[in-house]
């Protein structure tokens, strides 16, 4: 287990920390990726679109997962809308991989012209009444954009999954920090009691639930059928008194930039039953990524753990 809350910021301790032989493949790629970097956002945009469209055709396993995702949460869609649904998210998820570089290492100056928060009034009402903030930021393949964006502004608590390769772990600490190193990150096995001691502080706390929470997990709807979903959320709410604002982020079409999209608080959480307030949970974040389907984490296995009786999703 490991709870970072600040990372070494320094690249000078990086490099005297990782060294040793073993590491020079990961400085590599970092190097390559800092190259990137400089390039113009519609350049790595249409690279990102072809390699998209490659890993498409390429990776039969992670095509399928997606269009059965996709199937199961909008019934109601042709197969043929279904699977240019499933086309358009391996061509955003490339832009991705190619453009994942600039969040790390772009100027702030860069960052503010390419990124804009929309819809803001709701977050800034409650942070002008002091009441503790959790952003609902499902896993949109922009995701990373909404927590730098909003910690140009203070510091914010965020979540993540250690990597098992250390010095890209702390690299990717660095770049997610980088702009507010006084926030914290905090790792997702750690113990809920803590990480509620931490939000106690007051800072605005990007939450993404929205992955198979295993058995651990609740199954509520998640669009149609039933999911596996850490019922967390309805607990925090009732602890912290806090408001729950939908936070999605979203590529714009061709390298044009991002948008971060803030919204109204959500209702009907908290009221101390676990499966209401999942479900209302998962209402909100089907809504937002009705608004952009294409966008969305299509290819993580949502589906993977199945009540008791039921065959495998995605045999």
């Amino acid at each position: 287990m490991r709870f970072e809350q600040t990372p070494e910021a320094m690249p000078g301790s990086l490099l005297k920390q990782y060294w040793a032989p073993r590491h020079w493949p990961t400085w590599l790629g970092l190097g390559m990726l800092r190259t990137l970097s400089v390039l113009p956002l519609p350049v790595l945009a249409i690279v990102g679109h072809a390699l998209g469209t490659l890993i498409y055709y390429a990776h039969f396993r992670r095509r399928r997962i997606a269009l059965l995702n996709i199937q199961a949460c909008f019934p109601e869609l042709s197969l043929s809308e279904q699977k240019r649904i499933n086309r358009a998210h391996f061509a955003y998820m490339g832009q991705s991989i190619m453009t994942a570089c600039m969040n790390w290492w772009i100027s702030p100056t860069r960052f503010d012209r390419l990124v804009k928060i929309k819809h803001r009034e709701a977050y800034d009402r409650a942070l002008r009444e002091g009441k503790k903030i959790i952003l609902l930021s499902p896993h949109f393949i922009a995701m990373e954009v909404s927590g730098l964006a909003l910690q140009r502004e203070r510091p914010m608590v965020g979540m993540y999954q250690y990597m098992k390769n250390p010095l890209l772990n702390q690299a990717a600490l660095n770049g997610r920090q980088r702009f507010c190193p006084e926030g914290i990150m905090f790792e997702r096995k750690q113990p809920l009691r803590t990480l509620l001691r931490i939000l106690m502080k007051g800072y605005p706390f990007s939450y993404s639930p929205d992955q198979d929470a295993m058995r651990k997990g609740v199954f509520v709807p998640f669009f149609h059928p039933l999911a596996s979903t850490t019922p967390a959320l309805g607990k925090f709410v009732r602890t912290l008194d806090a408001v729950v604002i939908p936070c999605s982020s979203r590529m714009l079409p061709w390298g044009r930039g991002y948008e971060v999209i803030l919204g109204e608080p959500i209702a009907d959480l908290g009221s101390g039953d676990e499966l209401t307030d999942t479900a209302a949970m998962n209402k909100a974040i089907e809504k937002m990524i009705r608004d952009c389907p294409e966008q969305y984490l299509w290819v993580h296995k949502r589906f993977k753990t199945r009540p008791p009786g039921e065959p495998p999703f995605y045999a």
